[in-house]
C-alpha cells in the first residue's frame, strides 16, 4: 500500500502558476504510473495528467495541455504538477493516484491509492 500526501495548492489570479507536489509513502513508487484527476464542486473526478513510471511518458487532458507538465523524481518519492496560465475553470481539487498498470492512464478506475487532495482556487 502506498500512501499519497498532495500538497501546493492555493488560492491564484487567473494567468498564475503553481506547483503541486504529490509525496509517496513506500520503497515502491517507482513501480507506479501516476496520475493527476481534479474534481470541481458537483462535477465528477476528471482526469488531468498521467506520467508513466519512469517518466518518459507523459499524458495530459486537452483542456491543460501546454499549460500544465507532470513530472517525477523516484529517488525523492514525488511526483510533481506544474499548473501554469491559470483559469476559473481550473478551480478544483487536485488529486494524485498510482496505477501498476500501463495502459488506460487517463480513466479513474485503473488508479487504487489516493491523496486526500489540494485545492486549487482561480480568481478572475
Amino acid at each position: 500500500q502506498v500512501q499519497l500526501v498532495e500538497s501546493g495548492g492555493g488560492l491564484v489570479q487567473a494567468g498564475g502558476s503553481l506547483r503541486l507536489f504529490c509525496a509517496a509513502s513506500g520503497r515502491t513508487f517507482s513501480s507506479y504510473a501516476m496520475g493527476w484527476f481534479r474534481q470541481a464542486p458537483g462535477k465528477e473526478r476528471e482526469f488531468v495528467a498521467a506520467i508513466s513510471w519512469s517518466g518518459g511518458s507523459t499524458y495530459y487532458a486537452d483542456s491543460v495541455k501546454g499549460r500544465f507538465t507532470s513530472s517525477r523524481d523516484n529517488a525523492r518519492n514525488t511526483v510533481y504538477l506544474q499548473v501554469n496560465g491559470l483559469k476559473p475553470e481550473d478551480t478544483a481539487v487536485y488529486y494524485c493516484g498510482t496505477s501498476d498498470g500501463i495502459d488506460y492512464l487517463r480513466d479513474y478506475a485503473v488508479y487504487d491509492n489516493w491523496g486526500q487532495g489540494t485545492q486549487i482556487t482561480v480568481s478572475s
